[in-house]
């Protein structure tokens, strides 16, 4: 098996700190590797990162025009978002429509990661509901989908109609069976495949457009309510958030736990999947902007891309202390081309 490769530095004064190493895939619309770094076939759980393949079987149903989704609706369905009022509000506005509140979930609560939503539920005495679980948007699709299913309320056993509608869209879109499953962190299975497999699934919404079949309209769909919607996705001083805007419409990105990023662009009809190996976050955020950046649908001296690529390492007296950057393995695939 090919080893992972060296993807991002962190450099501190004149020594490298520390370095992360990973596997990456960019994949066209007719599932071919245009190019891939490490190896293709390490087969990962996609976390949060696929939660558009799982949004799928919401549109194509017919679930999301019966409650009148809009694009806002479709934003949170594919959201990993930080609890705050723009995201709870909406959540809890949605399961008013489905005549359900937070008891129907089967997420678990979650601290928000904004902080004026966390210090405002510490002032008023609140412990943070299951409404402010970073996937309670996606938790709001599955009950949607389960509600015009009539399906029984435990939604995320694997073995409910809604997950086995997931399994379905996740597998066409992937191209590959997958090997099994594990329980995401908000208690959802979470579908197994490879970095391949996830970026072919990603330039099966970047192409989207170019085909007339129902699934493929609810991937553009899809897409185009996360490129709306950036707020939604993620939150401000997110790099999902920051990127999306960045590139204005050029490209759709999520990231997922345990060092995972994709994105998906349309335009060059080209999908991207990376996997961190040690999991970092910061190594994969900044990989995924080299790699945007690469493509040229990123500019790489926007303000927002240098919060995350070729970022500095500040003290906490905002002293210059270090930089984090991608590694020229990973940068030669553009730079040779």
């Amino acid at each position: 098996m090919t080893q992972p490769v060296p993807m991002t530095e962190l450099w501190r004064g004149t020594i490298l700190e520390s370095l992360h190493l990973g596997h990456a895939v960019i994949c066209d619309d007719s599932g071919l590797i245009v190019h891939a770094w490490g190896d293709p076939d390490v087969t990962i759980y996609p976390r949060s990162s696929c939660k558009m393949v799982q949004a799928l079987p919401l549109l194509t149903s017919g679930a999301a025009d019966k409650y009148g989704l809009n694009s806002e609706h479709l934003a949170l369905a594919c959201a990993s978002h930080d609890g705050a009022a723009i995201h709870t509000d909406r959540v809890r506005a949605w399961l008013s429509q489905l005549d359900l509140d937070e008891d129907a979930f089967r997420c678990g609560p979650q601290e928000p990661a904004n902080i004026p939503a966390r210090d405002g539920l510490i002032r008023a005495g609140v412990s943070p509901c299951q409404i402010h679980n970073n996937c309670s948007g996606k938790h709001t699709g599955f009950l949607t989908l389960c509600s015009h299913m009539g399906a029984g309320p435990e939604y995320v056993e694997v073995n409910h109609p809604v997950q086995q509608a997931g399994l379905a869209a996740f597998e066409d879109t992937t191209g590959q069976s997958s090997p099994g499953f594990g329980i995401d962190g908000c208690s959802a299975p979470n579908f197994a495949t490879t970095v391949h497999g996830l970026a072919r699934a990603m330039a099966y919404f970047a192409s989207a457009a170019d085909r007339s079949d129902r699934q493929s309209a609810a991937a553009a769909r899809l897409t185009q309510a996360m490129m709306q919607h950036p707020d939604l996705v993620a939150g401000e001083g997110r790099a999902c958030t920051e990127l999306m805007r960045a590139m204005g419409g050029h490209a759709a990105i999520k990231t997922g736990a345990e060092g995972v990023y994709v994105a998906i662009i349309p335009e060059k009809r080209l999908g991207v999947a990376l996997k961190i190996a040690d999991g970092t976050t910061r190594a994969a955020e900044c990989a995924i902007a080299a790699i945007l950046t690469g493509l040229g649908v990123l500019e790489a001296d926007h303000p927002a891309t240098r919060k995350f690529m070729n970022a500095p390492v500040l003290s906490r007296r905002g002293l210059l202390a270090g930089e984090i950057k991608p590694t020229t393995e990973l940068m030669q695939a553009f730079t040779s081309a």
